[in-house]
């Protein structure tokens, strides 16, 4: 039972006390204490997170040893719930992120539970400030996560879903106001194309050809950017203490992958007591659960429940996820992620030598079974070129960069400091990259590589492909609410190049009917425009047509040279009939965009990855062996 009057605040244990307790008590072989004593030292870590991390002692023996090193109580299971009120005077986020618990009053004092007595020490002038009189007890990081959940789940998910700012969030948009609007633009464009549909198909065309053009300029111009040789990074400065990383995995449906996940990132090579990884999971979703647990996770690897509530997202998860983080790095992967071995390692080299204005380090990503169908064959080739050539190239360029799914690793002062990830929009991770560029952060390219499982099977692809092209059409109109405001907080080079990005290329996906019509003419057929314009115009346009999509292939071609993988450069002219699925997959996303905004379109993930063993997938073609 707490004692029943305010015990004073502890004072935090000398740093070797932990060890000769063990010693004097004989809990572990002396050879083992001291050499946790040696890797705690060397990573200026606590012995308890190595024993940890190491499964050398569980939550509940630390503690208990904590506890008759301190003279502070454990808190008694019998206590009960803990008290929503005093949770939100100190406010939940806080609770979870500091790891405090206020449980209830006793006798005029405030009964707070944390996993240490540092916990006290450093946060004892604030709980003094709010609670008066404070009665300290200890439990394990475990229960009072268990316990702000049980106590404020709710709160816990509402404040996943507000992080981001009015302003800046897609939360507020109104499907009645934009279906008006569809519905006055299709109106328009039938009045049209029954008054004069030659003019109407010719503006169409034009502004068509417009938004290809401007795209293939961009995309050479980053293709030259990033062949450019760049000057050797500064050597890393000694680094006398590892930063805990935390990585976050936010799961919904995956039991198929959730033993394979673990498997693959149990072989990041990074000291395990600097690293956590939490498996975000949905409430509802007992059979991941179960599959995790299954899995018999490390200590450095838990699951983290993200409540239910009015919506279901990725970008929510990660929120709810982000307060139980104890790292001042934060990234993320997906499902079917295969992280290179040492990729942590070169995030932290990677941010200790640029300032902190770089907000954001973006791997590359790859695919793992590229010859399982064509539709494999031509993602890959698509994918090298986005993070082969587009994406470095933008960052050469100084554009803002549209942030890439998974491999994302961030500073977490910046990442908090603009409210995470905004849990209504379907490609949160385009939009952070934008706000991140907004607010004077930059994001840079390191040269590592996650392997994902390309989603070969068309139904599938255009649903995928739906839910980008949806996030990009909201991320566009969030941005565009003020141009003025987004002119001068970009510039007029990366506002530029923003419009060339999200305006140009949705408009080029969603027009690609017109253009297409412009076949009819090599096929000796009449066409809406061939009255209004002459004879070389009309050429012209074809080969526009032509020079872009030779550009696209000598592009394609290049990109594959820099992956690891090398496919038959003979499948890149084959993307010509690739390309047209992204229209389809964008005539589903208008339609959702009216009727179902913040719908998830889930991807099943485990179905191709061929095995297990992740990154040993990662085999160069031997020579002489034929590419596929």
């Amino acid at each position: 039972m707490p004692p029943s009057k305010a015990a004073p605040l502890p004072e935090a244990p000398v740093p070797d006390a932990l060890g000769v307790m063990l010693l004097r008590q004989g809990h572990l072989a002396p050879h083992r204490i001291m050499g946790a004593l040696r890797r705690s030292s060397g990573h200026a870590a606590g012995l308890a997170d190595v024993l940890l991390a190491e499964g050398a002692m569980d939550e509940e023996e630390i503690l208990a040893l904590t506890a008759r090193q301190s003279g502070l109580p454990l808190l008694d299971p019998a206590t009960g719930a803990a008290d929503p009120r005093l949770i939100d005077r100190l406010g939940v986020r806080t609770c979870l992120r500091e790891t405090l618990l206020p449980v209830h009053d006793v006798g005029g004092a405030v009964l707070i539970a944390a996993p240490s007595p540092e916990s006290f020490r450093r946060h004892g002038p604030l709980l003094g400030q709010l609670f008066g009189r404070v009665i300290p007890v200890l439990a394990t990081r475990t229960a009072i996560e268990g316990a702000l959940h049980a106590a404020r789940a709710t709160a816990i998910g509402l404040a996943a879903e507000t992080r981001v700012t009015p302003g800046e969030s897609c939360r507020g948009w109104r499907t009645g106001r934009a279906t008006r609007l569809a519905l006055g633009t299709g109106l328009g464009l039938a009045a049209g194309l029954m008054l004069a549909p030659g003019l109407v198909v010719l503006a169409l065309s034009l502004w068509a050809l417009f938004a290809m053009t401007c795209g293939t300029a961009l995309r050479i111009a980053t293709a030259i950017a990033t062949l450019r040789r760049r000057p050797a990074d500064p050597p890393c400065p000694p680094l006398l203490r590892l930063p805990i990383v935390s990585v976050i995995v936010a799961l919904y449906q995956e039991e198929d992958i959730a033993g394979r996940l673990v498997a693959r990132l149990g072989r990041i090579d990074y000291p395990h007591d600097r690293l956590e990884i939490l498996l975000v999971v949905e409430e509802a979703d007992l059979r991941t659960r179960k599959a995790l647990v299954e899995a018999r996770l490390p200590p450095w690897m838990r699951i983290v429940i993200s409540p239910a509530g009015a919506i279901r997202t990725k970008p929510r998860a990660l929120n709810v996820a982000l307060d139980h983080c104890r790292g001042s790095i934060v990234g993320v992967y997906d499902a079917e992620d295969a992280p290179d071995p040492d990729q942590i390692r070169r995030v932290v080299e990677g941010f200790s030598r640029r300032g902190s204005q770089v907000a954001c380090l973006q791997g590359q990503l790859d695919y793992y079974n590229p010859r399982t169908n064509w539709l494999s064959r031509c993602f890959t080739i698509e994918y090298a070129s986005w993070f082969r050539l587009m994406l470095p190239g933008l960052d050469r360029l100084g554009l803002a960069v549209p942030l890439g799914g998974t491999t994302l690793f961030f500073r977490r002062e910046a990442l908090e400091d603009l409210g995470a990830w905004d849990a209504h929009n379907v490609t949160e991770d385009a939009d952070l990259g934008i706000r991140l560029a907004r607010h004077g952060y930059r994001t840079d390219l390191i040269d590592t590589v996650t392997g994902e499982e390309a989603n070969c099977r068309a139904l599938p692809w255009i649903k995928q492909r739906s839910r980008w092209i949806k996030g990009f059409m909201m991320t566009w109109a969030v941005h565009m609410r003020d141009p003025v405001l987004l002119w001068r907080q970009l510039g007029p080079w990366r506002f530029a190049g923003f419009q060339v990005m999200f305006l140009g290329s949705l408009s080029q996906t969603l027009l690609a009917p017109v253009l297409w019509s412009f076949w009819l003419l090599a096929l000796g057929l009449p066409h809406p425009v061939t009255p209004l314009l002459s004879t070389p115009a009309l050429w012209a346009i074809v080969g526009l047509l032509l020079g872009a999509e030779g550009t696209s292939i000598a592009l394609g071609i290049l990109a594959l040279r820099l992956t690891r993988h090398k496919l038959n450069p003979l499948w890149v002219p084959t993307m010509h009939l690739y390309n047209p699925l992204a229209t389809f997959a964008a005539y589903k996303a208008l339609w959702e965009l009216l009727r179902a905004p913040f719908y998830w379109d889930k991807t099943r993930h485990g179905l191709f990855d061929g095995s297990s063993r992740g990154p040993a997938a990662w085999v160069p073609r031997l020579r002489g062996q034929r590419a596929a």
